[in-house]
């Protein structure tokens, strides 16, 4: 069994497995615990092989940070060639999704605007808005005892 069996175990979970699991199984078929934990730790096994992979690619090339490039290596050099196109797929998907984000950040960094103008500009929003309201409340009261 793994480093990871026993107490350390409770340390490391992967609830989304445990999901899958369910989502996967047909509903007429039961999954004992013992076998979702057994799923569980091999999956935990795998992404530390994997990691530990991974790390000694990056490492032969001199970086500190473990790229997806160098888990495809690792992949690939795993023998988990199958997996290699999902991932690729997923990760195209991801790098689509932070251009949307990285599009709603520019937003205001090309607003021209400095970051302390911009808090300036929303305190001032603020008090206006905190000023109509408590301008409304006795107009309001006064209509209502008409």
């Amino acid at each position: 069994m793994s480093e990871f069996s026993g107490n350390n175990s409770e340390d490391l979970t992967l609830p989304k497995v445990q999901k899958i699991i369910g989502e996967v199984i047909p509903s007429d078929l039961t999954f004992s615990k013992e076998a979702r934990d057994v799923v569980v730790e091999c999956c935990i096994e795998f992404i530390m092989i994997l990691s530990d992979q991974s790390n000694e690619i990056a490492e032969k090339e001199a970086k500190k940070t473990i790229a997806s490039d160098h888990v495809v290596k690792a992949l690939q050099e795993l023998g988990f060639i199958d997996y290699i196109e999902p991932i690729e797929a997923a990760l195209l998907e991801h790098k689509e999704s932070l251009k949307g984000r990285e599009r709603k950040n520019n937003k205001f960094q090309n607003s021209g605007f400095t970051e302390e103008e911009l808090l300036k500009q929303q305190e001032e929003l603020f008090r206006q808005s905190r000023s109509r309201l408590q301008n409304q409340g006795p107009k309001d009261e006064v209509k209502s005892e008409e």
